[in-house]
């Protein structure tokens, strides 16, 4: 199926534990809400961008999995949230270092990325990215 935008914008939540099967998960959802809206030219990067922020969240979070999705004609949105009050510090990994670069990356594939503060106080903070719809495959 894809709806080739005709039902834009779109919005959906998936929830889960910050278990070892989260990223996969989020991953796989990420690609199949991608390609039944028509942007499955997105699908590396996001879920590659998605996979980082939430094994950043079994990593580093406890409690559970937020992930938000949304898609305008222009751009898609991923947010990560987690009930984590600290806030990401973005590092050089020195090269012999197997973590530590999760971030930069979703920096470097990302056209926009952040925190936000989850102010209704039900998780601590969510991290985004967007992508521009129009971007050409790669």
């Amino acid at each position: 199926m894809d709806l080739n935008g005709s039902q834009l914008p779109y919005s959906c939540t998936l929830f889960m534990p910050s278990a070892a099967v989260a990223p996969k998960l989020c991953r796989d959802f990420v690609r199949g809400v991608l390609n039944i809206l028509g942007f499955g030219h997105l699908a590396d990067a996001a879920t590659l961008c998605t996979s980082e922020l939430v094994s950043n969240v079994h990593q580093h979070a406890s409690g559970t999995v937020h992930l938000q999705f949304t898609a305008e004609r222009a751009r898609v949105r991923i947010a990560v949230y987690d009930g984590s009050t600290v806030l990401p510090k973005p590092r050089e990994a020195a090269a012999h270092e197997e973590c530590g670069r999760g971030l930069g990356l979703v920096r470097a594939l990302s056209d926009g990325c952040g925190v936000i503060d989850d102010r209704l106080g039900v998780l601590a903070k969510g991290l985004w990215f967007e992508l521009d719809t129009g971007r050409a495959v790669a």
